[in-house]
């Protein structure tokens, strides 16, 4: 334990996702030995980013705007919606250049254990968005978990009486993986997600 404001950082520091208690002793002492400007930098870059970045009123993906620049882009696919549980998923799944369509952002995924229902995900938005009958397709991408799997298949549920088509994203071994050191709930799913070659 240290003292005072150095231990309040810790503290801080430690509140943070994935930081543990010796990376946040790391972190603390790294700012503390950093140059003032850069320290200052970063107290900036916290500060504004509070300040300034908000959700899309449409998507819910971060934004400076009311809306981000993938819902106001008009070159998007406006028939074609990808469902993700964080901001986060987005970045990924445009790191691939492979979709063109729109988003929404969840917020999360059904989660009992953690007390998170239907209610407290923005799948209520989500269905006003799909009553304009403007959409072909969904394509639900949450994580490939109990959690993400339980909010897919109850989207599927709410979403296919609506004629509209609902997919998923495919699952199984990562490209240069070895089959020995896969568990039996990922080859399973390599081997329903086959196709011909």
């Amino acid at each position: 334990m240290y003292e005072g404001i150095i231990q309040d950082l810790i503290d801080e520091l430690g509140r943070l996702p994935g930081v543990g208690p010796k990376s946040a002793q790391r972190i603390a002492f790294h700012i503390l030995a950093a140059e003032p400007t850069d320290v200052f930098r970063l107290a900036d870059a916290l500060r504004e980013v509070k300040e300034k970045v908000r959700f899309c009123s449409i998507c819910g993906n971060v934004a400076e705007e009311s809306e981000c620049r993938i819902c106001r882009d008009p070159r998007r696919d406006h028939t074609a919606i990808c469902v993700v549980e964080e901001p986060k998923d987005v970045v990924a799944i445009e790191k691939t250049r492979e979709f063109k369509g729109r988003y929404h952002v969840l917020g999360g995924a059904i989660s009992p254990i953690d007390g998170i229902g239907p209610d407290d995900l923005r799948i209520r938005e989500l269905m006003i968005r799909l009553a304009d009958g403007a959409i072909v397709e969904v394509i639900l991408a949450t994580d490939p978990n109990l959690e993400g799997e339980a909010t897919a298949t109850y989207l599927a549920r709410l979403i296919s009486p609506l004629g509209i088509a609902v997919s998923r994203l495919a699952s199984g071994l990562p490209v240069g993986g070895d089959l020995e050191y896969a568990d039996e709930v990922t080859l399973g799913r390599a081997f329903e997600g086959r196709r011909r070659v």
